[in-house]
């Protein structure tokens, strides 16, 4: 099957959740498939990113792109026009009709094309002559209402909540415009069901890449250490390092005073730096080549998420290396783990506190649930599999005739 996938960046470096999925999926596929990988380029990737893009596409199509940086006095003015559009601005800002051209070029050769996240969609066209797919790796509108729920001062939960009415909105109308849609668990596709009235929706369960992760006999754990692992100007990841720094590291040292907290994850911000400066039980790595020298040491990874949507590849990834996880409700979503089995799932600063001190002062019993983690990605969560269940459901141009999908509108 020739298949046409639209994202907005380069996936080099593979440094953060949608670009690990993206990137193992498309290797999977790319052994069966014609793959043609269109993206926008920012300029942020790897040097090499194009070239090692052909490592998952037999064709690598990009597109300059250059939208005003985060904090820039461009950035800040997008924002405040922004007030005066329908769209949210995390969708707006990915405009490009230089994209809207190619993908309808490119579309003509096609059996099936995929639009990789929410972002890209508004540049996809109506009326192309192969299915259109929609893969949508969180339900966005979800994030922003958690958004809002956080403490926050007025004005800063004022704007989450126009943002979030705004991409429910957008979010909901792209959903149905599209021939099927692809979620990350059951549960988005619940949400996308019921919420948004999606005829045709399916989903994809979470994998790992487990040669990759298996753990190494010679590394020694650290019993009093945790990991925090994810990138870090990703706001929920923030949000939960920064919540759980400020409720649940305290009253952990106050039971076991020699505990320490490593952040792994890159474009820390600056007041995490500060607050590690001030605290040498605290951590923050920045960039790293590789996860896993923290993680094989680590004797618990946190994952103390109170924001966000989708599924986490690092609970897997934690899994996948031997290392017990102690994560929120958010945090594990859509993953089908059970609390006691296969990790510790605790909300409130107590409870983490004490789901944290009951496995660093039980190894055993961290142990044996590490155990069970590890056998159930071994059984149930490669990539290969991931991949052939997201292309056996969707529509292509041999199966089906396209109908014709008017945008609503914002």
């Amino acid at each position: 099957m020739r298949i046409l996938w639209i994202k907005t960046e380069l996936l080099h470096p593979v440094d953060k959740g949608g670009r690990i999925r993206t990137y193992q999926m498309l290797r999977a596929l790319a052994r069966r498939h014609q793959i043609t990988y269109l993206c926008l380029d920012d300029g942020s990737g790897a040097a090499d990113a194009t070239e090692l893009a052909h490592q998952y596409a037999q064709e690598v199509v990009v597109v300059p792109f250059r939208p005003p940086a985060k904090g820039s006095l461009f950035f800040s003015w997008g924002l405040l026009l922004n007030l005066f559009s329908p769209l949210p601005y995390a969708i707006a800002r990915y405009r490009s009709p230089t994209l809207r051209d190619r993908i309808r070029q490119l579309a003509a050769g096609a059996d099936l094309v995929v639009c990789d996240f929410l972002t890209p969609s508004l540049n996809v066209p109506d009326g192309l002559p192969a299915p259109i797919v929609l893969f949508q790796h969180n339900v966005e509108a979800t994030i922003w209402k958690r958004y809002v729920a956080v403490p926050q001062n007025p004005l800063r939960r004022a704007y989450f909540r126009l943002q979030w009415r705004r991409m429910r909105r957008h979010e909901a109308a792209e959903c149905r415009r599209f021939a099927h849609v692809v979620a990350v668990s059951t549960v988005d596709a619940d949400v996308l069901r019921s919420e948004y009235a999606v005829s045709s929706v399916g989903f994809v369960p979470t994998g790992v890449d487990i040669e990759y992760f298996s753990p190494r006999a010679q590394r020694r754990r650290n019993g009093r250490e945790l990991v925090f692992v994810g990138s870090m100007d990703w706001m929920p990841n923030d949000d939960g390092i920064r919540w759980f720094a400020a409720e649940v590291f305290s009253r952990v040292r106050e039971r076991l005073a020699d505990v320490r907290l490593v952040v792994v994850g890159r474009s820390p911000a600056a007041r995490l730096r500060e607050l590690a400066a001030r605290d040498p039980a605290i951590e923050v790595t920045g960039t790293v080549d590789d996860v896993r020298p923290y993680l094989e040491r680590a004797a618990l990874s946190i994952v103390p998420l109170r924001i966000g949507g989708g599924t986490r590849l690092k609970i897997y990834e934690a899994m996948a290396t031997g290392v017990p996880v102690v994560s929120t409700s958010i945090g594990a979503e859509g993953l089908p783990l059970r609390h006691g089995e296969h990790l510790l799932i605790a909300d409130s600063p107590e409870e983490q506190a004490g789901a944290i001190c009951a496995l660093l002062d039980e190894p055993t019993r961290a142990a044996r649930l590490a155990a069970n983690a590890l056998r159930y990605v071994k059984e149930h969560c490669s990539w290969d599999a991931v991949a052939e269940h997201f292309i056996a459901q969707c529509p292509h141009r041999a199966s089906m005739q396209q109908p014709s999908y008017e945008r609503e509108t914002a």
